[in-house]
């Protein structure tokens, strides 16, 4: 996903929403980004399995690279993501991959249990781009049925290793796009207010919960 410079300027007050960073993660050269992804996607295998779902609604879904992991291991997927841009590239991934996995443009604040979510619903690396976290937990809970996976960066870990590789020094190791910032605990506090935690991971620099919503 990217984030234009308009954006990156305004206060939280002017936007409903904001676009992440443009950073392929997934697909990096770099031997220790690479060596940090595989503990994420580890830790988002262990406890997405754990949760037993045939379907699964992504929110903020990105390029699709989670989605499509999923759905390598059997699950049905759609996923929705604020970016027409990163839908159109959701959708080419998945014709690549010979894909039936489902991608449009929507932002979450106006998802309802109607038209979206599922068995279990991933929200990765999404809340610390909302101005109000409490409101887009309200929708994802609302979506979850049961199961809701999110993970966050965690602080200030997140940040200090951005500065001990030189990136976003002025903004002291803040990436653009991230408006929240969270401990370990405190992202648990917040999302024990909205769900129940039933498993908590900490792949380095991350948060991860597996969480129950009935």
């Amino acid at each position: 996903m990217s984030q234009s410079s308009s954006l990156r300027d305004a206060t939280v007050a002017d936007y409903e929403n904001v676009a992440g960073n443009h950073y392929d993660k997934y697909n990096t050269s770099n031997p220790i980004a690479r060596w940090l992804m595989k503990g994420f996607l580890d830790a988002f295998d262990r406890l997405s399995s754990q949760t037993g779902a045939e379907e699964a609604f992504e929110a903020g879904c990105g390029e699709g690279h989670l989605s499509l992991r999923l759905e390598r291991v059997g699950l049905r997927v759609r996923g929705v993501d604020l970016e027409d841009s990163a839908i159109a590239e959701a959708r080419t991934n998945a014709v690549a991959q010979g894909s039936s996995a489902r991608f449009e443009a929507a932002d979450l604040y106006t998802l309802d249990s109607d038209h979206h979510g599922g068995e279990l619903v991933v929200s990765c690396e999404v809340l610390e781009h909302v101005p109000d976290p409490d409101r887009a937990l309200d929708v994802l809970t609302s979506l979850a049925k049961p199961w809701l996976l999110l993970s966050v960066p965690r602080e200030p870990i997140w940040r200090a290793m951005n500065m001990a590789r030189g990136k976003y020094l002025p903004a002291l190791g803040n990436t653009p796009g991230h408006i929240q910032h969270w401990s370990s605990s405190g992202f648990q506090e917040l999302v024990s207010r909205h769900a129940r935690i039933v498993e908590i991971a900490q792949p380095l620099p991350w948060t991860m919960l597996l969480c129950r919503c009935d």
